[in-house]
C-alpha cells in the first residue's frame, strides 16, 4: 500500500502503513518539543534526520504538523513559519529561498469523488512542487498536483487548486495570476552591518 499511496494510486490504510504512520507521529509531537531558540543545531539535526531532505540553513518553527515526514524534501534557506501542515501521502519539493508563512497547507492527500469507494476507504495523493524563492502567503491552501513555479507569491488566504507559473502574484480563491513580477517591484536593499 506504502508504494500504491507513493504511487498516486489508490489505498487503503492497511494495518503496517497505519503503524508507520503513528510512529511518524510520535515523532512529530518531538519535535515539536525542540526549541530552535536553545538548540537550533539539535532541532535542524532532528528535522534532517525525519525529512526526505532538509537544506542547510532551514528552519521550521513550531509547531509542524505532517503525516510521514519522509515525502517532505525542503531546500536550503527557507523558512516556514509556526502551524505549517503538509500532508506527505505523496511527496511535496519546497525550492531553496523560500518563505512560507504561519497557517499554510500544502496539501497531497485526496479522496474519491465515487462515494463507493471513499466509504470504503480508498484514498490517493498527487505530488506538490514549489520552486525556489517562491513566498507562500500567511493561511494558503495548495491543493493535491499543484506546482508554483520559481520566485511566485502567492497572496493571503489564497486557495491553490492550478499550477502557477513562475514569477508572478497570485491570489484569490481559486487563486489566479493577478499580473507578472517586473522592474517595478525591485527595490534597493540596505547593507547589513558588518559584525
Amino acid at each position: 500500500m506504502r508504494e500504491r499511496m507513493r504511487n498516486g494510486q489508490l489505498y487503503t490504510g492497511e494495518p503496517t502503513l497505519t503503524a508507520e504512520l503513528d510512529r511518524a507521529q510520535t515523532e512529530v509531537i518531538r519535535l515539536n518539543t525542540i526549541d530552535g531558540g536553545i538548540d537550533p543545531e539539535g532541532r535542524h539535526a532532528a528535522l534532517k534526520a525525519f525529512l526526505a531532505g532538509f537544506g542547510e540553513g532551514s528552519v521550521i518553527r513550531p509547531p509542524f504538523y505532517c503525516d510521514f515526514g519522509d515525502g517532505i524534501t525542503i531546500g536550503e534557506r527557507t523558512f516556514i513559519n509556526s502551524t505549517c501542515t503538509m500532508l506527505d501521502v505523496n511527496t511535496i519539493t519546497i525550492g531553496s529561498e523560500c518563505d512560507i508563512a504561519s497557517g499554510v497547507h500544502i496539501v497531497t492527500a485526496e479522496h474519491p469523488i465515487d462515494p463507493v469507494a471513499r466509504r470504503a476507504d480508498w484514498e490517493m495523493g498527487r505530488p506538490i512542487a514549489i520552486g525556489d524563492g517562491v513566498w507562500i502567503g500567511a493561511g494558503v491552501i495548495v491543493c493535491p498536483g499543484v506546482t508554483i513555479g520559481e520566485n511566485s507569491v502567492i497572496g493571503a488566504g489564497s486557495v491553490v487548486t492550478r499550477d502557477i507559473p513562475p514569477g508572478v502574484v497570485a491570489y484569490g480563491n481559486p487563486c489566479r495570476v493577478a499580473r507578472e513580477i517586473g522592474p517595478e517591484d525591485a527595490i534597493e536593499i540596505p547593507q547589513r552591518p558588518l559584525d
